[in-house]
């Protein structure tokens, strides 16, 4: 028999063949699967606060007015502070969903852009997307609110300081010139709590207007203004009335100005006057001194010289003289001496010196009426040479002083005043008797009895003045001067002789006078003989009697 080899055993290098089939399986598996995942619709999250006018497999989601989605599901967060939004798109719209796409409810809104959302009372709302760039992102926080601006709307973004907001709302107007150029986007509280900053975006082309130098203020509301020089009454449009708004301007410069406006932060100026006043830098306090009345002169009052505005009034006060009673009121006031334009600009001249040459040329300060209808005061400077130069000697103030004169109404009003006070020194009752007795003589003069004689005598006179003015037409006028100078001789001589005549030792003098004397002596005997009748008119028959009121005796015949 023969002998049976032994058996020899080998090993087969690498895998074996039997694994071959489970790995094509695992391939062809993974592609369906990869095939059935990128065939399904993308499915992204959103989450908003409330689910207001939202229903699943209803409300949709839309690009342009064009639907790309639906909701599908609507939950609770695991907190139930949110409402989760389960929805799905439509193929081909990964891209859309990027870390920086924002989505937000259409809804019926009236805002300071107006009324939105008027289409969804019959359609229902939906939800608006945004896309943004980013990495791809399948959960979003959904926007309260429509925003103001999307990623297609060219511009810049600002960033505004304010003390206060005021008026400032989302969305408030952006003005250039009156033209809308930009809103307001949002607000917030600074770090040090004491400012507030505005965010706002500047549309293109407007936005190239903006420059470092550019000023920014506040053209809310209605700008009402009651001062010195009336009644002013400003707005800049009727949205920025209701709803606020502000405006800017670019000033043409000769410096360099930066156009990278990114970094940069612009403060918001409460008003354009405000601005106006800023641009003063130098300013120089003074204090003038009234004693008589100031209602009517507020602080913010403008100090003017020629017309022409040159500071402002910054406060005032009232001191007692305890001495000698009387009160006066010091008026601090701030000049600003660049609005004064120096033609022959002298440095060593400083403002002050200039001033004061201007007080001893006669530089006076005075409270003029700015405003019938208000009746607020300013503080007008002028030039009055030859007024009194008053100064307070005791002042204790740390700021020079400019002297005073009275105002022009309340001169008027002292005038008066001392009228007043010489009427009152005055007799009237004695002056209306005076009047009374002249009335009453002339009264008795012109109503007086004409006799037919006086007329007469009157009718002659004037024929008599006629027929002398027809001899004068008739006469030459030569005859005329020379007979008058005749008669003004014989006048002088005649003058002559009465002076020779009235002179204390001539002997006609002498004469008048005694019978001067005569006349009086018989003038006292004619009164006492009617006052003798008045009393007893048959004195004439019976005679006086020996005393008065005694009848006479009778006579023994």
């Amino acid at each position: 028999m023969s002998e049976i080899g032994a058996a020899q055993v080998t090993r087969r290098s690498g895998p074996s063949i039997v694994w071959l089939v489970p790995l094509i399986t695992a391939l062809v598996g993974g592609w369906l699967i990869f095939r059935t995942l990128s065939d399904q619709a993308p499915v992204a999250t959103i989450s908003f606060q409330t689910a207001e006018g939202i229903e699943a497999g209803k409300t949709k989601i839309r690009y342009k007015s064009v639907e790309i989605g639906i909701v599908e599901e609507v939950s609770f967060a695991e907190d139930f502070e949110n409402v989760i939004l389960t929805a799905r798109f439509n193929e081909g719209m990964d891209n859309f969903l990027r870390r920086n796409t924002r989505f937000w409810v259409v809804r019926p809104q009236l805002s300071v852009q107006g009324v939105s959302g008027l289409s969804t009372l019959v359609s229902g709302s939906y939800i608006e997307i945004d896309p943004g760039p980013g990495s791809a992102q399948n959960h979003f926080v959904g926007l309260e609110q429509m925003p103001l601006i999307t990623t297609e709307d060219a511009g810049t973004r600002i960033t505004l300081a304010s003390e206060s907001l005021n008026s400032i709302a989302r969305g408030s107007p952006i003005y250039y010139q009156g033209i809308l150029a930009g809103e307001a986007l949002g607000y917030e509280l600074a770090s040090d709590a004491r400012s507030v900053y505005i965010h706002a975006f500047i549309r293109d082309p407007y936005d190239q207007l903006v420059r470092g130098n550019s000023r920014f203020w506040n053209a809310s509301g209605l700008d009402v203004s009651m001062g010195a020089d009336g009644i002013e009454v400003r707005t800049a449009s009727i949205q920025s009335l209701m709803f606020g708004g502000i405006a800017f301007e670019t000033p043409d410069t000769l410096e360099v100005t930066s156009a990278d406006i990114k970094d940069l932060i612009f403060t918001l100026h409460g008003s354009y006057d405000e601005i106006q006043e800023r641009g003063y830098v130098r300013k120089l306090p003074f204090v003038m001194y009234f004693t008589g009345s100031v209602r009517g002169l507020n602080p913010g009052a403008p100090v003017e010289f020629k017309g022409i505005r040159i500071g402002e009034v910054l406060d005032i006060r009232l001191e007692f003289d305890s001495e000698d009673t009387s009160f006066r009121i010091p008026v601090l006031v701030e000049l600003e001496p660049d609005r004064i334009i120096d033609r022959d600009q002298d440095a060593s001249v400083s403002p002050e010196q200039t001033l004061a040459r201007l007080v001893d040329k006669g530089l006076r300060a005075r409270l003029q009426t700015g405003s019938l209808l208000t009746g607020q005061l300013f503080v007008e400077l002028n030039l009055y040479p030859g007024s009194p130069l008053n100064y307070v000697a005791d002042a204790d103030v740390p700021y020079p002083e400019l002297p005073t004169i009275v105002g022009a109404f309340e001169a008027i009003s002292q005038s008066i005043t001392a009228f007043v006070s010489k009427l009152e020194e005055i007799d009237i009752n004695a002056m209306g008797d005076n009047i009374v007795g002249i009335l009453e003589g002339t009264n008795e003069l012109v109503n007086k009895p004409t006799h037919e004689a006086t007329v007469t005598d009157l009718q002659a006179s004037f024929r008599s003045f006629r027929e002398i003015l027809d001899n004068v037409e008739k006469t030459e006028l030569d005859d005329v001067m020379t007979s008058a100078n005749t008669v003004l001789k014989n006048l002088d001589q005649t003058l002559l002789m009465v002076n020779e005549v009235l002179k204390p030792n001539a002997p006609l003098q002498y004469n008048v006078i005694k019978v001067t004397d005569e006349l009086e002596e018989t003038a006292r005997a004619i009164r006492s003989l009617v006052e003798t009748l008045q009393r007893r008119p048959n004195s004439l028959i019976f005679g006086r009697g020996s005393a008065d009121g005694e009848e006479p005796e009778e006579t023994s015949r």
